[in-house]
């Protein structure tokens, strides 16, 4: 077993966790970031970025999460491969317990676990990802302008999103399992008045439809969910909006959530309810969910620690010369 210790400790290695710690190193708070089982965040597993600002040109996700790693630590971040299976939020001191053995130590804690998207689980999904299937219109949409979509889903997420993409597609079809939709009354109102929204009642998707090697997707084979048959829809793009997943399960009785699952935050800051522990990225955003969003909070999270870290050693200054 190997202790490490740190004026500031990050659990995970995405945007958030890695601007934290450019800007915690920078400070010369020497953190340390415990990448965990996906390395980079979900940029890893996404192939085109065009809207990651400082870059004319579209670049790779997992490129883009490389150099962010390159230079955390060249200006003075320890990453370390582990996977956390347990923390101590009780303090001061943060304690954080890798599944073999070795302990990680912080003055402060930054949490950057972030969140996934969750999926269909059916054939074609995951060999079709990057290729005309996403789960982030926002990120995506703008590849299919004037192509069709469809988006898949009933909630605030799906209709949020089918809304977004017709401002690239003129044909966007939003496929529900149920013939009522979850999402918020004004936000249906606006998706059934919209002329380039169509949506298909009752049905779910068997398998996407394509060649990840040959053009990708091609459509979208369905099921009726009443009577049990099948159909097919055309579709150069599928979005799957059912969802989100923040990895929070470390956190369950330690921190407090809000009712979808996300650690709460002091509204516009990342700092939790413990004092010095705070939470940036996806794991804390519901909303926007973008790269840059989430370094933004990576950045506001190293930028309060290294406060936090100075009031408290003043007030320990204060004491000491009281005594």
């Amino acid at each position: 077993m190997t202790v490490h210790t740190t004026r500031m400790l990050i659990i995970g290695s995405g945007p958030a966790g890695l601007s934290a710690a450019i800007y915690g190193a920078r400070a010369g708070m020497m953190p340390i970031v415990v990448q965990g089982l996906q390395p980079g965040g979900q940029l890893t597993i996404t192939t085109d970025v065009e809207n990651y600002p400082g870059f004319r040109d579209v670049v790779q996700g997992p490129w883009l999460m490389t150099e962010m790693q390159a230079q955390a630590e060249h200006v003075g971040t320890r990453m370390l491969w582990d996977t956390i299976v347990s923390v101590d939020l009780t303090g001061p001191t943060f304690r954080a317990i890798g599944d073999g053995g070795d302990v990680y130590e912080g003055e402060t804690l930054v949490i950057a676990t972030g969140a996934q998207a969750k999926w269909l689980g059916v054939p074609g999904e995951m060999e079709l990802g990057g290729k005309g299937v996403s789960a982030c219109a926002t990120c995506d949409g703008f590849f299919y302008r004037g192509k069709k979509v469809v988006v898949i889903g009933g909630g605030n997420t799906a209709v949020e999103e089918a809304l977004y993409l017709t401002n690239h597609s003129p044909d966007v079809t939003v496929i529900h399992r149920r013939d009522a939709f979850r999402a918020e009354k004004i936000l249906q109102d606006r998706l059934f008045a919209h002329p380039a929204i169509t949506v298909v009642w009752n049905k779910q998707v068997d398998h996407f439809i394509g060649d990840p090697f040959a053009g990708g997707l091609k459509g979208v084979a369905l099921v009726d969910t009443l009577s049990g048959a099948k159909s097919e829809i055309a579709a150069d793009g599928a979005f799957v909006a059912i969802g989100h997943a923040p990895a929070t399960e470390l956190f369950k009785g330690k921190l407090e959530f809000d009712d979808t699952g996300y650690i709460v935050v002091e509204p516009g800051t990342p700092k939790t309810a413990i004092p010095g522990v705070f939470a940036c990225g996806d794991v804390m955003d519901h909303i926007y969910r973008q790269a840059v969003t989430a370094a933004g909070t990576g950045c506001m999270a190293a930028l309060d620690a290294e406060r936090y870290l100075a009031t408290r050693e003043f007030a320990e200054q204060q004491a000491l010369a009281a005594v």
